[in-house]
């Protein structure tokens, strides 16, 4: 039987494996369709996108759009973009911020997801958790993966420093990243979806 990306998102929204881990329930966050040309992979929902159910509506997702140089509407227009995190649902809070993913979405149905995208033509990777998973070759910190994309571009994937406003030091620190990367990223991105 051939697996239908429709019913894959339903049983993955209907997903309670970690629920008794997960401080707030349930609530996988994600979207996709087999028309997405491009894929944003990040880490897991925060409380905002936890209560919204709507992906990177948040501060994170203001910059990453910024980054992008696209608006919202295109943003969430899931027949170019597929939003697929690391973990489905928010982890919870440790003492530095969130907890990382919980490792059961990435295990039980990113390869079954990945599957169901045959149109994609370039992954952003955003943040450690979703690089660690997909680069072909890890350079020992997110500096040196965002330094090397363009190792990663014949794979199909961009690696990303994470937007959120805890980084403002790093991108500070990095002003190549937004002198060098992000027109690159830019370019590829009005490339892909022809903005």
């Amino acid at each position: 039987m051939v697996e239908k990306l429709p019913a894959l998102l339903d049983e993955i929204r209907a997903c309670r494996l970690c629920e008794d881990q997960l401080p707030l329930g349930a609530n996988p966050v994600l979207r996709a369709t087999e028309s997405a040309r491009l894929l944003i992979v990040g880490q897991a929902p925060g409380t905002k996108v936890h209560a919204s159910g709507i992906p990177w509506n948040d501060p994170s997702g203001d910059r990453l759009r910024t980054w992008l140089a696209i608006d919202r509407d295109t943003f969430y227009d899931e027949s170019r973009i597929a939003i697929i995190p690391m973990g489905f649902c928010y982890p919870g809070r440790g003492k530095g911020g969130d907890l990382p993913p919980r490792p059961e979405c990435a295990a039980t149905w990113h390869q079954r997801l990945m599957a169901q995208l045959p149109n994609l033509q370039l992954s952003l990777l955003v943040g450690q958790y979703a690089q660690r998973h997909y680069l072909p070759h890890w350079y020992g910190s997110i500096t040196e993966n965002v330094r090397h994309y363009r190792d990663a571009l014949p794979a199909g994937y961009f690696p990303l420093p994470h937007p959120s406003p805890r980084n403002t030091l790093w991108l500070r620190r990095r002003p190549w990243f937004e002198e060098e990367v992000v027109p690159e990223l830019k370019h590829h991105v009005k490339k892909i979806l022809k903005v």
